[in-house]
């Protein structure tokens, strides 16, 4: 987390839900979705850097298809968090709302 600044971002909005989901006392289906919504972003954070460092290892100098294996990498947890926004909203929205 140190040295990987989007997962700090990752980390402290789990722990935001996480107390939220607390707060609006969600049930153990609504517990089981943010789970699974959170692990997905993390998992894919940890794979996104596992992929920058072996690329930047296999290939140090500028390459385009190095760039493309990168934009890759980092689109798969742009999806991942738009997925567990949709999941966040699905479960709190309509806490704060009603």
């Amino acid at each position: 987390m140190r040295h990987e600044p989007q997962a700090l971002i990752h980390l402290l909005a789990a722990l935001a839900v996480i107390i939220a989901g607390y707060s609006f006392e969600i049930s153990v289906g609504e517990w089981i979705a943010i789970s699974f919504a959170i692990g997905l972003v993390v998992v894919a954070e940890m794979l996104n850097t596992a992929i920058e460092k072996l690329t930047d290892m296999v290939s140090p100098e500028i390459h385009p298809n190095a760039k493309v294996v990168k934009d890759l990498a980092a689109g798969a947890v742009l999806m991942a968090s738009i997925v567990a926004l949709v999941i966040g909203l699905i479960v709190f929205l309509p806490k704060v709302l009603y």
